[in-house]
Formats: structure tokens, sequence, C-alpha cells
């Protein structure tokens, strides 16, 4: 019986960048500064709590990416993971993941979106708890199915998917307040351990 069980955070944890942004700037570079200084005032109301990051980060992504097709949106996801795998994942937890490679219950628990962080999941041999987006006969509808995979709703979903009365050692690895829940579910927390 395998007893272990290791939660991962994905932003600024495996990788040195925060991938909302990231993923699309590289996507969409010429639209993608104008998107950006239209939502400032917005991203300062999330930074000071006045608004809900959730619905802030669906306005976002959806302003690039409602009305695409999934396979549009795969070939953006894979073009992404491509030009950035070896910029943007932390050579450190590149290691640590790599010697887990017999471990079968590993996964990335993020708040990003699904569509640009499975390639990254796939590769490192993970699987994914995250915010999920909604298509409808596979065109992105620009809502999110799940709330948005932060904070207490990390744990939500870790619960929701995960048997945790079957781990001895359950190991979590974050870098911000928004995974202190994540940490504090743990036997062994690391928080910034891969920087």
């Amino acid at each position: 019986m395998n007893d272990k069980l290791y939660l991962f955070d994905f932003d600024g944890t495996i990788t040195n960048t925060d991938t909302l942004f990231d993923f699309l700037q590289v996507s969409f570079p010429e639209r993608y500064k104008y998107a950006f200084i239209k939502f400032i005032l917005l991203f300062l109301l999330v930074k000071f709590k006045i608004v809900s990051a959730g619905k802030v980060k669906q306005k976002f992504v959806s302003c690039f990416l409602k009305g695409k097709s999934r396979k549009e949106i795969e070939s953006l996801t894979q073009h992404y993971f491509e030009v950035r795998k070896k910029n943007i994942l932390r050579p450190k937890a590149l290691e640590y993941i790599k010697n887990l490679a017999h471990e079968p219950n590993k996964y990335i628990v993020t708040a990003s979106l699904d569509i640009w962080v499975e390639p990254f999941a796939k590769h490192l041999g993970l699987r994914l708890i995250s915010t999920e987006s909604g298509f409808d006969n596979d065109i992105f509808t620009g809502k999110f199915t799940t709330p948005n995979c932060n904070y207490k709703e990390k744990v939500v979903r870790i619960v929701k998917e995960i048997q945790l009365a079957r781990f001895k050692e359950i190991h979590a690895f974050g870098d911000s307040k928004g995974d202190k829940h994540m940490l504090e579910l743990a036997t062994e927390a690391h928080f910034r351990y891969f920087e």
C-alpha cells in the first residue's frame, strides 16, 4: 500500500511566474497590453479584496478565449507549453518531482485554469486539481465550471477528489497565502521549498 500523498501548488511553486498572465501574453502578444490596461483598476480592487479574484480572472480570460473552440485553445496551450517549459519550471522542482517517479499519488492543486496547466501536468506525470473551464459543444463559454481553486477552495477540492484517510504522510508545497489551507492539511508542509 502506498501511503504518501504529494500536493503541489503550480504558480510560483513549480513555476517562477504567474501563468495566467504569462499564457495570455505569449498567446495574444498584440492584444495583451491593451486588455491589461483596461483591467488595471479591477486588478487593484482584487488586491485590496474589494472584488472577487475569481470573477475578475474569469472576465480577463474570457476577453481572450471566449468563443474559441477546444481545438484552437489546445493548440494555443500546447504552443505555450513548448515555448515556455524551459524558462518557467523551477529546476529544483523538476528534480524533486523526477525523484517521485514511482509515487502514484501526486497532484498539482492550482487556481490556474485547467486548459493551460494540463500540458505541464502531463509532462511532469502529475494529476491535476484546478479551476475548470466551461465548454458548450466544444466552444469555450468564457465561464468557469468550478469556483476559483485557491485558499479554502483548494482544500474543498482536495477532500472531494482524494480519500485523505488513506495516507499516513501528506506532503504539500506552496508559496503564497492562497496555499495556507492546503499547507495546514499536510503532515509535511513546505513553503517556498524550491526557490
